[in-house]
């Protein structure tokens, strides 16, 4: 059975209306993993603009695609993955490197050279029709501002208020909803008078059967934002303009002052309160979710690594990530006395090295093949922008599919041949670094390692890039040995032994 990877995306609240809503892109493509025979391991959903690479969800699903624990991603179509052409050449490129296949519910993605060429055209005009939209929204707003009116999409979703239409009389601004800020009210009064955490304000509100704008419990974040926003003393701003008399103040600016200094106060008591260390925090990744583990303290006092995903009290998700936590002591036991026993083997290390040595005489050669080989990358990719202007002008299709097939052969063949280039060059500059160099780096961490305090052993993982991977009982670790000058570093530039080992254990 293939495991899948569901990804969804919304970038405003009027997708919800016209049927691409977060939930219908998820059901739907459930229903599609469902017929299809697949086990779906993982689901990202999030609101954010398709014209970006930087998205804390596609970032997730990215790791998962490098670390090749999925072989299929569904998404709803083509455009909830990206709105930008080369981002689209970057991700399904990506996908293909690490054998994961790419399926689309509503359409086929189609992954023959027409295919791509179609992606990629459909991908600019996508492209030009989001750069439209916005241009067009954040001009209307702007003018909206102007008039001291607000925009429906922000006056909607503001706690403590109601936004009243643009139709009815005083529209375009926002009305108090007496209920809500009363709790918006009591919130501060938690928060200044009895110096709660936000964490305690959040689970109170829960206690209390609180909920948010959208009738969902209340999160840790939505809090969080109530508690820093200034709008509650009256004061709106929107690209720059302030807009007087559009959000009645529910807090005075001196309750609100108040509160973002205790809010300081509580992250200093919090910091101060840490009792327990935990050696790999901010090391530890879910295999499941794909989020981080975190160092929790339970009832008897012992101290264990939990899921960020079974936390439902920050994000006020219905579902809940079930992959089990480990015991803190016996999980850094375990990753620590791997890294030992991996250091401590010198023909593990130094096998790793001699395998792959040449002569460093190659250097030269390969360096001037290498330079040929993108030239002519370069001259490949010309050639296909040019036929992709022939594409858009309505050139006959066939003419475009062959030679795009001659093309991404041409690329294809470069691309294998620099790729076995770069790894020909990369072992012949490595032939420089002599074992002796290698064993006295690893002979310096092995005999130093067994001594370290906390803050020591804190900067080995960090070193080594050490990256524990947890599903179930199954322990991954992965890291790298950097050599330069004798000592380990964070550059790339010389030898990178790689560090993986795969140990099972019970948490």
């Amino acid at each position: 059975m293939k495991t899948a990877a569901v990804y969804c995306r919304v970038s405003t609240d009027a997708q919800e209306i016209e049927g691409t809503s977060l939930q219908t892109q998820l059901e739907a493509c459930l229903r599609h993993c469902h017929d299809k025979g697949y086990e779906v391991a993982y689901r990202f959903s999030e609101s954010c603009t398709g014209l970006s690479l930087e998205r804390p969800e596609l970032d997730k699903l990215r790791d998962l695609v490098r670390a090749e624990v999925v072989n299929v991603v569904v998404i709803y179509a083509y455009d909830r993955l990206t709105r930008d052409p080369a981002h689209g050449v970057i991700l399904t490129e990506e996908l293909d490197k690490h054998g994961v296949k790419l399926e689309g519910v509503t359409e086929d993605l189609d992954n023959s050279d027409l295919g791509k060429l179609i992606a990629y055209i459909k991908g600019y005009a996508s492209k030009l029709e989001a750069q439209k939209i916005r241009e067009r929204t954040m001009r209307g707003r702007r003018a909206r501002a102007a008039a001291g009116r607000i925009s429906a999409g922000s006056g909607m979703r503001m706690y403590g208020y109601d936004y009243v239409p643009v139709s009815q009389e005083n529209g375009g601004r926002r009305a108090i909803n007496d209920t809500e800020a009363r709790w918006v009210r009591q919130m501060y009064g938690w928060l200044v008078n009895d110096g709660l955490s936000t964490n305690a304000i959040t689970l109170r509100l829960r206690d209390f059967g609180v909920l948010s704008k959208t009738g969902k419990v209340m999160s840790r974040s939505s809090v969080q934002s109530i508690l820093t926003n200034p709008a509650y003393t009256g004061r709106m701003v929107y690209s720059g303009i302030e807009i007087p008399g559009a959000t009645p103040a529910i807090l005075s600016r001196e309750l609100f002052d108040a509160a973002q200094k205790q809010l300081k106060v509580n992250a200093v008591r919090s910091s101060r309160h840490v009792k327990h260390q935990y050696l790999l925090r901010g090391h530890i990744r879910c295999r499941r979710c794909g989020r981080t583990y975190d160092g929790s303290v339970v009832n008897n006092g012992g101290r264990r690594y939990r899921c960020l995903g079974r936390r439902t009290l920050w994000t006020g998700a219905p579902e809940r990530c079930h992959n089990k936590g480990w015991s803190a002591d016996l999980l850094e036991s375990l990753v620590w006395s791997e890294l030992e026993r991996y250091l401590g083997d010198r023909n593990l290390i130094i096998g790793q090295l001699e395998a792959y040595r040449n002569d460093a005489s190659q250097v030269g050669i390969l360096d001037g093949q290498l330079a040929d080989i993108e030239l002519h990358l370069k001259t490949v990719d010309r050639e296909q922008r040019q036929l992709l202007q022939w594409a858009l002008k309505g050139f006959p299709e066939d003419q475009v599919e062959t030679e795009n097939k001659r093309l991404n052969k041409a690329r294809e063949t470069l691309v294998a041949q620099k790729t076995e280039t770069e790894a020909q060059l990369r072992v012949s500059r490595e032939a420089v670094l002599s074992v002796p160099k290698l064993e006295a780096v690893v002979e310096h961490l092995r005999k130093g390692i067994a001594n370290l305090d906390f803050e020591g052993r804190r900067q080995v993982l960090d070193a080594l890039s050490v990256t524990v991977w947890l599903d179930g009982s199954s322990i991954g670790v992965t890291g790298t040995i950097d050599v330069e000058n004798d000592s380990i570093v964070h550059t790339l530039s010389w030898v990178r032994s790689p560090l993986s080992w795969l140990v099972e254990g019970q948490g």
